[in-house]
């Protein structure tokens, strides 16, 4: 019940400064303080409305926002998300762009599981419908979940991930966008073993930690220092009566946002102060750079305690997937047997979070593939945001990725999936 009541607590804190925040913006706004010519209440008021809208995003799932297209005839086609396949701790959702031909290129993006919804690959999503039949992994809040529904751990989301890729087909391209990159690999290599005619058509593995001891950062120095029982004592905690998933023992969201403004808390701080400021003299904006950022970084979901505890242990700690010593219920995964999926690793010179040569190790694994399939890039000044939804991705890398799959859908010679299809009739 500790662990239940500083989760309670947690929440009270932060539904307490929404009602703070939404006070002082009601009561800087009164009409009768017009009269008085003091900064103060023009202040009082911005800073409520700040106050009250960051502690609101931070228990809001956003939605995708992502309405409509421009098709190659220059017409505006509708966006709808339909959901694939529906399971208790992730969906499979696809952009369905209405009225419009289907595109050659099928792309899986592997949304993170690190504290933010997949909603944070918005620009990335919208950058790729115009080329693009794209499907997503929408991972679910953990605190939803009912306990009922059992233990979410690494092997678990492995499988999840090998499941959507069998369900859109052979001729898939699977991009993996930081701390799924890993598993992506291990769910191609189970694929690869298990059910050949499954594999995707190719890998491209964005800014993600295949071996964090390729070039240590702060985040993977934590991961050393940190004991596992020192960990789960720290960072685990259970959910409290308000969610329906009462009881689960998870690592919250509001704790990660904590670490997270923690690492820059100075650029954050000065984020606020300034956004604070503009609207106190009028010059803010509903949709203006800062809002729309922070809506993003505020809303943050639960991840279970297995997942996080075995991602640590298993990914950092043990280097499982950089050692080729992975398993799922006991079956070892072996990289090398991936020899038919083109594979590309993209990094960012300046990323602090996965740095240059944790990603591109996943090349080194796979002994199996001909180097001819095999690809990797270095983005000059690109941070981590910057390789999958910033300047860098739009000017350089997205074009690189799509020239990448055309490649890999010319060099594919694995039959139509029809044609799998009739095969396994066959046999």
């Amino acid at each position: 019940m500790r662990q239940m009541a500083t989760y309670d607590l947690m929440e009270t804190a932060r539904n307490t400064n929404e009602w703070l925040g939404a006070t002082a913006r009601a009561m800087g706004s009164y009409p009768v303080f017009g009269m008085v010519p003091h900064p103060f209440f023009n202040l009082l008021a911005a800073w409520g409305e700040v106050a009250e809208r960051s502690f609101a995003r931070m228990a809001t799932k956003p939605d995708w926002g992502i309405r409509t297209v421009v098709g190659e005839d220059g017409r505006d086609h509708v966006v709808t998300t339909e959901c694939e396949m529906q399971r208790p701790f992730g969906d499979l959702i696809r952009f369905e762009v209405h009225g419009r031909p289907a595109r050659p290129r099928k792309v899986l993006l592997v949304a993170p599981m690190s504290g933010h919804y997949a909603t944070l690959l918005r620009s990335t999503v919208t950058s790729l419908l115009p080329d693009c039949e794209v499907y997503v992994t929408d991972w679910h809040n953990a605190r939803d979940i009912p306990v009922s529904c059992g233990k979410f751990d690494i092997e678990d989301y492995t499988c999840y991930l090998a499941d959507f890729i069998r369900h859109m087909g052979p001729d898939t391209h699977v991009i993996a966008v930081c701390q799924p990159v890993p598993l992506a690999l291990a769910a191609t290599a189970w694929l690869a073993e298990a059910d050949p005619a499954a594999q995707p058509r190719s890998l491209t593995l964005i800014g993600g930690p295949v071996d964090p001891d390729a070039n240590p950062t702060e985040v993977t120095d934590f991961g050393r220092r940190m004991t596992m029982g020192q960990l789960e004592y720290l960072a685990i905690q259970r959910v409290g009566a308000k969610y329906a998933g009462v009881g689960r023992m998870v690592y919250p969201g509001l704790l990660q946002l904590a670490s997270f403004i923690s690492m820059n808390a100075e650029r954050h701080a000065q984020a606020f102060t300034d956004k604070i400021a503009n609207n106190a003299k009028g010059t803010g904006g509903e949709h203006d750079k800062h809002n729309r950022f922070y809506d993003e970084y505020l809303s943050v979901m639960d991840m279970t305690s297995e997942f996080y505890m075995s991602t640590v242990e298993r990914i950092f700690k043990d280097r499982e997937i950089a050692r080729n010593v992975f398993t799922i219920d006991g079956r070892d995964v072996d990289f090398s047997k991936i020899a038919d999926v083109s594979v590309k690793t993209v990094e960012g010179a300046d990323d602090d979070i996965s740095a240059p040569g944790q990603c591109i190790a996943a090349l080194d694994l796979l002994t199996g593939l001909d180097d001819s399939r095999k690809a990797s890039h270095v983005e000059p000044g690109a941070g981590h945001y910057g390789i999958f939804a910033g300047r860098s991705w739009r000017d350089n890398i997205r074009p690189m990725v799509l020239e990448f799959i055309d490649r890999a859908n010319a060099a594919d010679t694995r039959p139509a999936r029809g044609d799998l299809r009739l095969a396994s009739v066959r046999e």
